[in-house]
């Protein structure tokens, strides 16, 4: 509850991310109307179908000289260039506590969502995607079988403002032998409020909001999609199963259709919202496998972009955020306010 004459819209205040324990600084008073400047639609370049110089095309050759496969739906291969090997040797280093490493052992898989080289998720048909959903429970059930897996990280980073080495369309999953700091840091959060309440931190976080309304884009049968309160990037978003349930694993074929559903509806907004393919790096947290049972966790999935008042403007995470914590001006609720708003019709269908 607010109090005193204190208002969220007006006067800058923190707010805490129960997921993490984090905090992020909100200065709504400087820019109470974000949108003052010229917004322009900036047409992204139009890629071909198939591009004989992409190494994640349907028969082309890959960096390392490997060829792909004529494939139809979506294409998976670990990573030429792995960040994680399968063979690291176990080791470390700890020097009087001061310098200290630990080897790191995974495996990178690489998930060509379609043999089209023009075709970004919000751009696919559905059913499409659903196949992509498929692929994403089939690879985390296949890399959970290694008993020394501990943690399985499924993400997309989408457009070169995000770092994306390659335009085709597509996402990764690092699978390693320990568990990452942010996903150790939602483990730890919703292990206490499982302990204390006897239910899911996202589960009733999730009531809250469906009863407040103030941050839901939309919702279907099975997911919520949502600015969580704690949003740092100008638009970010979370997609919240209804269901609570631990992994993807556990996800029934209408759940997948729904999580499709969900993506779809999503991205297209994204590319709406200034007319280009939005970049974001996106990503599923679950639970950790091979480390017991885990009732706490409840599956959720981020969307972090970082533009803010048009194509080609971003948010920059510099000074007091690298020094400090976050900080936005936008907050969450007009950052919803503005996604509901936006056409589930993509903007190139339109008149189409």
């Amino acid at each position: 509850m607010e109090t005193n004459n204190f208002d969220l819209k007006e006067h800058p205040h923190s707010r805490l991310n129960i997921l993490t324990g984090d905090w992020i600084l909100v200065s709504p008073h400087r820019t109470k109307r974000p949108w003052q400047g010229k917004v322009e639609a900036t047409q992204a370049n139009d890629r071909p179908a198939y591009d004989p110089q992409c190494y994640l095309c349907p028969t082309n050759k890959r960096a390392d000289g490997s060829e792909n496969p004529d494939y139809k739906g979506s294409f998976v291969f670990t990573n030429d260039y792995s960040s994680l090997l399968l063979n690291t040797p176990d080791g470390g280093l700890n020097d009087d506590e001061l310098l200290v490493a630990n080897s790191q052992k995974g495996i990178c898989r690489v998930i060509s969502f379609s043999p089209r080289h023009d075709l970004t998720l919000p751009q696919m048909e559905t059913t499409e995607i659903r196949k992509v959903v498929d692929v994403w429970q089939s690879e985390f059930e296949n890399l959970a079988s290694y008993p020394w897996i501990k943690h399985i990280q499924i993400f997309e980073n989408k457009g070169d403002i995000m770092g994306c080495s390659n335009p085709h369309p597509h996402g990764q999953i690092w699978a390693q032998n320990s568990i990452p700091v942010e996903v150790a840091k939602e483990t730890q959060q919703q292990k206490s409020h499982f302990e204390q309440k006897g239910s899911s931190l996202l589960g009733d976080y999730l009531a809250l909001e469906l009863k407040r309304q103030e941050r839901v884009i939309f919702q279907n049968d099975h997911f919520v999609v949502l600015v969580p309160f704690w949003a740092v990037w100008p638009y970010e978003t979370m997609i919240i199963s209804k269901r609570h349930v631990t992994s993807i694993l556990y996800f029934t074929d209408e759940e997948k259709d729904a999580l499709a559903d969900a993506i779809k509806r999503l991205t297209v907004r994204y590319d709406n919202m200034f007319e280009t393919s939005f970049p974001y790096s996106a990503g599923m947290h679950q639970s950790p496998v091979n480390m017991g049972e885990h009732p706490y966790w409840h599956w959720h999935m981020h969307f972090y972009p970082p533009l803010l008042r048009s194509a080609t403007v971003k948010k920059f995470m510099v000074g007091y955020e690298m020094l400090a914590n976050p900080q936005r001006d936008i907050t969450a609720e007009y950052a919803a306010e503005k996604l509901r708003a936006l056409s589930e019709i993509h903007y190139k269908a339109k008149g189409a």
